[in-house]
């Protein structure tokens, strides 16, 4: 059968498959970098010599430049190519409450829509900030509003610096100073459980004790950990800072109701890590102990609490519980928290009780949970503990 014939006028010109656009390139986040990984990024990928990886690193974290436009002592030809092929991790400040106490709450919006929270706490001898290493937090311990929230998603290294860098603007305009890093102490006890997300913590630590950097000294960084035992371990090895431990209970039975970690990592186990961890010279370890009336605050839980730390370098904060509409947990009067502390001082322990700020705005422990921002509701991930 012979083929049809093609009319002489139609057009057999094949129909041209449109392009596909290209993907455009992943962007290097710089903020993330420390100096050493900074340094490779420019030299290898981007053929620069090594001395601009400083001239970066300086900008963005000793003047917390927040983006290449601002440094001028680069090159406009590498300002453009940094465009595009790097970032620094914006954070933009979506709201702000202060207390009568002088407290600062910020609310910040990340790139992809999440919010987190950075506490700003002024005194007369420093000038404090309290820092979150996550959206949201996976530890679900049942007297914390950020652990209703569920973990979100881990910052990275450079969102964490960037609340640094934020708060160090804000303060900096505030309170009209010409430094540029007017904060002096960080404490990680934001939202988020540190170690957690240790890499990415470690990183800024790195980035925030760097000589080329804001060069925050180990003797003024605090990490406190709910208890991931197997981190306890490296984050003494792999760091220099001082470590907190959010303990809140006497016994096993009652830590297992209130913080489900414990589940896993029993009083016991926690405080042999403890035992174990590399202290400096006259270091102590903290323990935070929240004070729940009626629950955790007898003279019982004081005495076992004595038993527990008699062979620990510690001192005790003793929290008064901050009330969170819907978790069921009172605060323990004043009386009853001065008592348990003089029976603590008795046992020679070590034991202080911690004054608390931003109560009025929902910015003392365990408030945390970006009322009117992140939602509760959205999907929440959660990742397998160490």
């Amino acid at each position: 059968m012979q083929p049809e014939s093609t009319p002489p006028n139609a057009d057999i010109t094949a129909t041209p498959v449109p392009e596909r656009a290209p993907t455009p390139a992943k962007l290097t986040e710089v903020s993330s970098l420390t100096l050493e990984g900074l340094t490779r990024f420019l030299t290898e990928e981007l053929g620069e010599r090594a001395f601009r990886a400083g001239q970066l690193y300086r900008w963005m974290h000793q003047r917390g430049a927040t983006s290449f436009e601002e440094m001028t002592d680069l090159s406009k030809v590498l300002r453009e190519k940094l465009k595009t092929r790097a970032e620094i991790v914006p954070l933009v400040k979506d709201a702000e409450q202060r207390s009568v106490d002088g407290t600062i709450k910020y609310r910040w919006k990340t790139r992809d829509g999440r919010y987190i929270e950075s506490v700003y706490m002024p005194s007369e001898d420093r000038k404090t900030l309290c820092v979150s290493t996550q959206v949201g937090c996976a530890m679900a311990c049942t007297f914390c509003m950020t652990g209703t929230l569920g973990l979100k998603r881990n910052l990275t290294s450079g969102e964490i610096v960037a609340q640094v860098h934020a708060v160090n603007r804000e303060v900096r305009k505030l309170e009209k100073l010409e430094t540029y890093r007017p904060l002096s102490n960080l404490v990680f006890m934001g939202m988020g459980e540190p170690l957690h997300n240790f890499e990415n913590l470690k990183t800024a630590l790195s980035i925030l004790q760097s000589v080329e950097g804001p060069n925050f000294s180990h003797r003024h960084i605090t990490v406190s950990t709910v208890g991931l035992v197997p981190m306890i371990e490296r984050f003494g090895q792999e760091t220099d800072v001082k470590l907190a431990i959010s303990l809140n209970a006497s016994t096993d039975e009652q830590r297992s109701k209130t913080m489900p970690v414990n589940r896993k990592w029993n009083i016991a186990a926690l405080l042999d890590a403890c035992r174990k961890f590399p202290l400096r010279q006259g270091r102590r370890i903290t323990f935070e102990y929240v004070l729940l009336r009626d629950f955790n605050d007898s003279d019982e839980d004081a005495y076992r609490l004595i038993e527990l730390l008699k062979d620990i370098p510690a001192k005790v904060n003793l929290i008064p519980y901050n009330e969170n509409p819907g978790l069921g947990f009172k605060t323990t009067m004043d009386e009853r928290a001065e008592h348990f502390r003089e029976l603590l001082t008795n046992g020679h322990v070590a034991a202080f009780i911690r004054q608390n700020r931003g109560r009025d705005i929902a910015g003392a422990c365990g408030q945390l949970a970006n009322r009117g921002g992140e939602n509760a509701s959205e999907s929440t991930q959660n990742p397998e503990l160490p």
